[in-house]
């Protein structure tokens, strides 16, 4: 019977996982700083410690995204960012406590092993041994990755800090799940829903429909329209215009002319009326 259910699966190189891993870790610790006490004022976001040289990620993943997330949150959140340091009114400086993947791998069984065919080619005179393969009931492969960021803003002219975000760190994971050689069966974070061998695993609602609430707020990978651009662009239209008009309202009109006097000749108050 064990023969009928056993198969064989297997996965190459996880380097788009990982990619996936790290970028997902990164939207959730991004997600939990609160920018809201900012919204409305000119921030400039200093990335004097998210450079390059020191954030090296995988691939696409990498200081340039972090910045890009948190740029992205700064704006989602009503701050006014800044290109410059001398426009703005407060500075946020984030930095990265820690971007990478752990991997953890488990065979319930017996693993595979070449020690027994190393240790007789060490000695001569003994025939070789076959590496003993491996033999497994299940096995099960898990990866894990890590984001960490800290920020905190101040204010530009006086250096007084207003906000600080506290430790921000989010955990991504990825598991693949052999039995009987048959599988991957994939589940994690990055995924909506279970895999079979890189397809979706559509399994049936024992308990009636999934009851899913909506997220309580706006998160990096949720699809969003904040605003069509042809309303925008209307809008700044009308506001353009109402600004010239008010503008034209208050200026006053200024001529060359000088209103004209009307003076009499006074007379000697000494001087008695004629009679």
């Amino acid at each position: 019977m064990l023969l009928c259910f056993s198969g064989c699966g297997a996965t190459q190189q996880r380097v788009g996982t990982e990619q996936l891993l790290l970028s997902d870790s990164v939207d959730r610790a991004v997600d939990q700083m609160d920018f809201s006490l900012l919204a409305g004022r000119k921030v400039f976001l200093d990335t004097t410690y998210v450079n390059p040289t020191a954030v090296k990620g995988q691939l696409f993943v990498n200081a340039d995204y972090i910045i890009s997330s948190l740029r992205q949150k700064l704006s989602t959140s009503g701050c006014l960012i800044q290109s410059g340091r001398d426009t703005a009114d407060y500075v946020l400086e984030p930095r990265v406590g820690a971007l990478g993947t752990d991997s953890l791998e488990v065979t319930y069984g017996i693993p595979a092993s070449s020690a027994l065919s190393q240790a007789a080619n060490a000695v001569s005179g003994v025939p070789a041994v076959p590496a003993i393969p491996e033999i497994s009931v299940g096995k099960r492969n898990a990866a894990l990755s890590t984001t960490k960021i800290v920020a905190y803003a101040y204010h530009r002219e006086t250096g007084t800090v207003v906000w600080q975000s506290g430790n921000a760190m989010a955990k991504s994971d990825a598991k693949d799940t052999w039995v009987m050689g048959a599988g991957p069966l994939q589940r994690g974070s990055i995924y909506r829903s279970p895999r079979f061998a890189g397809s979706r695993l559509r399994l049936p609602q024992l308990f009636g429909k999934e009851n899913r609430q909506p997220p309580s707020r706006l998160t990096l990978a949720d699809a969003h329209q904040f605003v069509h651009p042809a309303v925008l662009e209307e809008q700044l239209v009308e506001e353009a215009a109402a600004a010239a008009a008010a503008e034209k309202a208050t200026e006053t009109p200024t001529t060359d002319v000088m209103p004209a006097s009307h003076s009499e000749p006074v007379g000697d108050p000494s001087e008695k009326p004629a009679e």
